[in-house]
């Protein structure tokens, strides 16, 4: 019962995200903005048929449809089973709810729409942040968290295998 509970922070990820999806497509049109906070953040939709970045936009639409979904279906339930996993440790099992949760929200915007929508829109003094969405948000989140668990659990079993005579 206390896993079922998990599964509904992935759920909540991926709610937020598809939401945030269907409310800005009502809102914008592809290419348009909207300035939220002059000179910082503005909402732009943009739609990626690429990867990260826009990266692999080389890799003809057909594979890159392929790789895409096996790639997120691979990674699913690799990380799934491990969200899911008895002893996964409260922080990991958080860190792995968002990602699966961002994670879904892209895949299930390629796999229905054949792109991922974009429109959070950040520019820095002259530099300009690549477009993201909530999904996207959630991974990179999800990885930090997961990175500074691995850090923290590394550091712990270091320091109990140096205090063992």
């Amino acid at each position: 019962m206390r896993r079922l509970f998990w599964l509904l922070l992935p759920a909540s990820a991926l709610a937020a995200d598809m939401a945030s999806k269907a409310w800005v497509l009502g809102f914008l049109k592809e290419g348009e903005s909207h300035r939220v906070i002059d000179g910082f953040f503005n909402l732009r939709l943009s739609f990626n048929n690429a990867a990260i970045f826009g990266s692999l936009s080389w890799i003809p639409e057909h594979l890159r449809f392929a790789l895409f979904n096996v790639a997120g279906l691979v990674a699913l339930i690799y990380f799934g089973r491990i969200f899911l996993a008895r002893e996964t440790r409260p922080i990991d099992r958080v860190a792995l709810g968002l990602i699966l949760g961002g994670a879904l929200g892209n895949g299930l915007d390629r796999l229905f729409r054949g792109y991922v929508v974009d429109f959070l829109d950040f520019v820095f003094g002259s530099w300009h942040y690549w477009t993201f969405n909530l999904a996207d948000s959630f991974i990179l989140v999800g990885f930090i968290l997961y990175l500074l668990g691995l850090l923290r659990g590394h550091g712990a079993a270091e320091a109990q295998a140096s205090a063992k005579p």
